[in-house]
């Protein structure tokens, strides 16, 4: 129930309602139009084994290779929005080693003098002591300065923030490639291999006493003890490597996806409505997510907002076609 209030929250305090989004909402999703064609659902049954011999493992600069075969997606131990489980079958594709950062973004901004949403319509959201731990639209917020400018810049090895969905997709289509299909997503964060551990590197979040995450340490939005070092975003990689060489795949911020988020019963069943095209996916969980509240670092974990919205705490990675 805590998950769902906090995403009715951040919809609450972030949209900016457009034309465009209220003619959306009449529209269904059609979840198997979305899938791209790396990606091919299965169903309920496990599939027989898919190889996808590689010819050439070596991947562009600052990507990594996801290997392609058969995987299982969500979790019968997680939320509602998590199940059923399904399989789908997934092709190679290449995905950005680490989220984007505000140094990369930035290139794309003097490149090609885009304007952000959040620059657009002068305000982003944030939660933050500074906001009596309430969610607001902070004047001056974007992705330069992702608490507003009376706090510091973000760091250029941060991974950018406060970008809409739309300005994530502008920049992977400037970047040559696009946004991840939450399959495809999820079937990275198992490393490829559907693997079906909690999290990218194993059952447990801090084995031996180790932070691999950037998460919230404490209780949402009570206290944050900071035990990971990082109250907000930490520099990408800052907590290692998964097994196949991506970093940042559970913490530290939420990713934008290409699919509307929908139903999973939309694809197991071939009668079930997917829902109103309202919200984009996002993945990964971020430093705001703690058990109690969200646990979305989980590699099943999933959230969403509207494509419109500017958040401090979420950003994106790209693909690559082969």
């Amino acid at each position: 129930m805590k998950y769902f209030l906090l995403s009715l929250a951040i919809v609450f305090i972030a949209c900016k309602e457009t034309e465009e989004k209220e003619e959306a909402k009449t529209d269904e999703i059609s979840p198997k139009s979305e899938l791209p064609a790396t990606v091919e659902y299965v169903g309920l049954q496990e599939p027989s084994a898919a190889e996808f011999p590689v010819s050439d493992s070596s991947a562009p600069e600052g990507m990594v290779l996801v290997k392609g075969g058969n995987v299982r997606i969500g979790s019968e131990e997680g939320f509602d929005h998590e199940r059923p489980m399904f399989w789908a079958t997934i092709k190679p594709f290449y995905m950005d080693k680490s989220p984007v950062t505000v140094g990369e973004f930035r290139k794309f901004i003097e490149a090609t003098d885009y304007q952000t949403e959040a620059d657009q319509f002068g305000n982003a959201g944030i939660i933050h002591e500074s906001t009596g731990k309430n969610w607001i639209l902070k004047d001056g917020a974007n992705w330069e300065y992702p608490l507003g400018k009376d706090f510091p810049k973000a760091g250029d090895d941060h991974p950018v923030t406060q970008v809409s969905w739309r300005d994530a997709t502008a920049y992977a289509k400037w970047a040559g490639k696009r946004l991840p299909h939450e399959i495809e997503w999820e079937h990275a964060a198992r490393n490829g291999s559907n693997s079906r551990s909690i999290y990218p590197w194993g059952e447990e979040l801090n084995p031996g006493g180790k932070y691999n995450a950037n998460v919230w340490n404490g209780i949402f939005p009570e206290f944050n003890k900071v035990e990971d070092g990082f109250a907000e975003t930490s520099p990408v990689g800052q907590f290692g490597e998964t097994p196949i060489g991506l970093t940042d795949m559970s913490g530290n911020v939420w990713e934008w996806c290409s699919n509307y988020l929908y139903d999973y019963r939309a694809l197991a069943l071939d009668d079930f409505k997917g829902g109103a095209k309202t919200e984009k996916a996002q993945r990964g969980g971020s430093f705001l997510c703690e058990p109690t509240w969200c646990h979305g670092y989980r590699v099943s974990g999933r959230s969403s907002s509207s494509p419109e919205t500017s958040l401090f705490h979420v950003g994106f990675r790209c693909v690559k076609d082969l």
